[in-house]
């Protein structure tokens, strides 16, 4: 490993324990135990969050979320997967769909399988989670599931949705997304 690759490593993974040390010192962040890992990593029974601990403000949650979001967006995907489990909100679609779009990212298809699964329990009308799901069956060669879920993409948002154009686009072979 290159010295700047081992650098870059290591701001990765300050950035995650600095954001996760920022959460824990809000008064707010105090929600309970850390929320459990999919079944398909060691240690986990997939029951997420805590449904009795307090939950942190919406304002809190989305300001996390988007942080969450911007790493995973430019590629930083461990840290992203940190910063969403530090919201202890595993079982919000949002949440979910971007676990699981990570995990894609990483190559971890059975953790990522079981946070779309999760995402669209919590929301079976999550497009954004349809259309990256049907993206992890494109991968996987499974172009006839694509399509299905291309068609329940259509059926929640029509042919003129980023989530849509998107998905038919990875369909088709014309983007990678």
């Amino acid at each position: 490993m290159t010295c700047d690759r081992l650098l870059a490593r290591l701001g990765r993974i300050v950035a995650s324990a600095l954001f996760a040390m920022t959460i824990a010192a809000s008064p707010a962040a105090a929600v309970g135990p850390e929320s459990d890992p999919p079944p398909s990593t060691p240690g986990g029974d997939g029951k997420g969050d805590d449904k009795s601990a307090p939950k942190r403000s919406d304002e809190q949650f989305r300001r996390g979320f988007d942080a969450a979001h911007r790493l995973i967006q430019q590629g930083q995907y461990e840290v992203g997967i940190a910063a969403l489990k530090a919201l202890r909100r595993d079982r919000h679609p949002d949440v979910a769909n971007y676990l699981g779009y990570a995990s894609r990212k990483l190559g971890r298809y059975d953790d990522a399988k079981f946070w779309y699964e999760a995402a669209l329990a919590a929301d079976p009308r999550h497009a954004r989670t349809w259309s990256y799901y049907g993206m992890w069956h494109a991968e996987q060669g499974n172009l006839l599931k694509a399509q299905d879920y291309l068609e329940r993409v259509r059926a929640i948002c029509g042919t003129d949705c980023r989530e849509y154009r998107e998905l038919k686009d990875v369909i088709e072979g014309t983007r990678t997304y």
